[in-house]
């Protein structure tokens, strides 16, 4: 196993101020991360050329579109949505949606996956740039996960799957193949509580601190919980420890969320006395100091809902702290982070992309379509089935 190459990229787009209005396609190849080759008349098109095409585009194609935008998509490109939301919301928005036959994902591969796992083999699900993936989910890799699993399952029979959502569509038919389920943010503990409350132990993937924070929320012991680190042979756990332990985490991470730390939130404490709220896939020392810990959704609902003239520093991804910066002009509402470093994968769907793959629906071509094979797809919809019956 090795270091993804997206979470090598993930600071390719960081930078000192706050403007991220988007660029031609040409200059932003420039970045040097991995893009995914376009026709080159969509290389040079000015913003407002790309925005008159696919306003165009939606026109001609109609209710056989039907665009999902996830709340970490750059602006540009979340004002062509036909709903918003975060992996999971949108995702069941798409299993509700019985008339398109289009589903253009505005997110990541693994959200596209999702969506095509829960919609019907009639409608297509498209992600603009298959460039897109997710770090954290490749900080997975399912035959590495396959292994640890079937060595942990020889040591103790006692332990069952959980993966978060934001994991590839293999992980999550391991999943429910073998007992466990698919867990999002907003219901991780639930999904802990299901298997605790029956004596089962927790082997949990691929964020660590989603699941560190969950499971010392439910009140285990920091030494319950073991993290398996796929570059050492078998973990780098002892029997003992597996057998001794409650929960396992995978050693996996959100590289935009592991930048927030206690020296950002004392500062914004200090400087502006705001209130803290931060996503759980931050790390514990920075949960256990945030007032408010929650799911992309609750961030929005907390913040949104919050008195006027309130002061929030915010701990997730920069774009979605900007939309809601630019929604509530009566509150003071900042990104915990100084430098700005949106999700470097999120920020490939450029609005040419979009434009790209409208362009081929138009002409009767579907550009990158996402399909999950047939065994994959019915485990994985197992594991999600359990995950909406908590």
């Amino acid at each position: 196993m090795s270091i993804p190459v997206t979470e090598l990229e993930q600071a390719s787009f960081c930078q000192l101020d706050d403007n991220l209005r988007s660029k031609t396609l040409e200059e932003e190849f420039k970045s040097g991360v991995k893009w995914q080759k376009v026709p080159n008349r969509y290389l040079k098109m000015s913003p407002e050329e790309i925005d008159f095409e696919i306003n165009r585009m939606k026109s001609i194609i109609g209710s056989k579109l039907y665009i999902l935008g996830h709340h970490y998509q750059r602006e540009e490109v979340i004002k062509f949505a036909d709903t918003t939301g975060d992996s999971f919301k949108l995702s069941l928005e798409a299993s509700r949606e019985k008339e398109a036959q289009f589903i253009v994902f505005c997110g990541v591969h693994f959200m596209a996956e999702t969506a095509d796992i829960l919609t019907s083999k009639d409608q297509k699900v498209i992600l603009p740039n298959m460039a897109a993936g997710c770090s954290m989910a490749d900080m997975a890799p399912s035959e590495d996960v396959e292994d640890a699993w079937e060595f942990v399952s020889s040591v103790s029979d006692n332990y069952v799957p959980i993966t978060y959502m934001n994991s590839t569509a293999a992980i999550k038919s391991l999943c429910g193949e073998n007992g466990g389920l698919v867990c999002t943010s907003s219901n991780a503990d639930k999904a802990f509580t299901k298997y605790l409350e029956s004596d089962k132990k927790i082997f949990f993937f691929p964020d660590q601190h989603l699941g560190r924070n969950t499971a010392l929320s439910l009140g285990i012991n920091l030494d319950e919980i073991k993290v398996w680190n796929p570059f050492k042979l078998n973990g780098g756990l002892s029997e003992i420890e597996i057998k001794s332990a409650k929960v396992l985490v995978w050693q996996g991470h959100c590289s935009v969320h592991t930048r927030f730390n206690v020296d950002q939130i004392e500062m914004a404490k200090n400087d502006k006395n705001a209130k803290i709220i931060v996503h759980p896939e931050c790390t514990n020392e920075v949960v256990s100091n945030s007032d408010y810990v929650g799911s992309t959704e609750y961030i929005i609902d907390v913040v949104t809902n919050s008195k006027s003239g309130s002061v929030w520093g915010i701990g997730t991804e920069i774009n979605l702290v900007k939309r809601l910066a630019s929604e509530n002009p009566d509150k003071d509402i900042f990104c915990l982070d100084p430098i700005v470093c949106p999700c470097a994968t999120m920020y490939r769907i450029h609005p040419a992309y979009l434009l790209w793959v409208l362009d081929g629906i138009g002409a009767g071509l579907v550009i990158n379509q996402v399909e999950v094979d047939f065994e994959t797809r019915i485990n994985s919809k197992v594991a999600l089935d359990r995950m909406l019956e908590l």
